[in-house]
């Protein structure tokens, strides 16, 4: 024993001053610059620049379709990808895109269900939040699992007046975790996603029914 307070495992509210923003270049997402000073429990204090990507919130969509046992997953070009050394341009994903202002999140996981796989879901359940990449971009996740008809998926989706081209598919969830295990797919919501899924697999009928007898009330 140390003496000292057990730590709780749990993220908590900074003691900082924090000046800002300034606007360093604005493309499809603001790129700014704070300064603040940051206040630690022994009563030193730091002062830092830090640059940021205003990303805002997000929603990703897991699909599944439960009768079939399959994931609804998409294959789209993401250029970050494609620079890396190992040129993995033609990413596979699940869908995902942003909240636009005023929309609630759950709206939003459909809406972009439809323009990502061509599908509606009948039912989005929340399956966890995440911030992707804290020291880079405010970006806040929230992951829905999609309950949908694999069947009806077209060959190709995606928003024309965003210049976005997906390609739709189902492929069965020990498939699908495997390829994950395997270092096949290395996108971080896909990951995520299929993570949550593996975890609470057996009690995905318990949580689907709960959400249709919710839906219907």
């Amino acid at each position: 024993m140390t003496g000292r307070e057990p730590t709780v495992m749990e993220d908590r509210p900074a003691r900082v001053d924090v000046e800002g923003p300034d606007l360093l270049a604005k493309g499809f997402r603001p790129y700014e610059r704070y300064r603040l000073v940051l206040h630690h429990d022994d009563g030193t204090s730091d002062t830092q620049v830090r640059d940021i990507v205003r990303g805002g919130r997000v929603v990703g969509v897991l699909g599944y379709d439960p009768g079939r046992e399959l994931v609804v997953l998409i294959r789209q070009f993401r250029l970050t990808a494609h620079l890396l050394p190992q040129g993995r341009g033609e990413m596979v994903e699940i869908v995902a895109g942003l909240v636009e202002p005023g929309e609630d999140p759950e709206a939003a996981a459909v809406r972009e269900c439809i323009e990502e796989t061509g599908v509606e879901p009948r039912l989005v359940l929340p399956m966890l939040t995440f911030t992707p990449t804290p020291g880079v971009t405010d970006e806040f996740a929230l992951m829905y699992l999609g309950i949908l008809d694999a069947g009806a998926l077209p060959a190709r989706a995606g928003a024309r007046d965003e210049t976005e081209m997906t390609q739709p598919f189902a492929v069965p969830v020990d498939e699908a975790l495997a390829a994950v295990a395997q270092g096949r797919c290395i996108n971080g919501f896909l990951i995520l996603a299929l993570q949550w899924l593996a975890l609470n697999r057996a009690r995905l009928p318990e949580l689907i029914a709960a959400a249709e007898i919710e839906a219907r009330s």
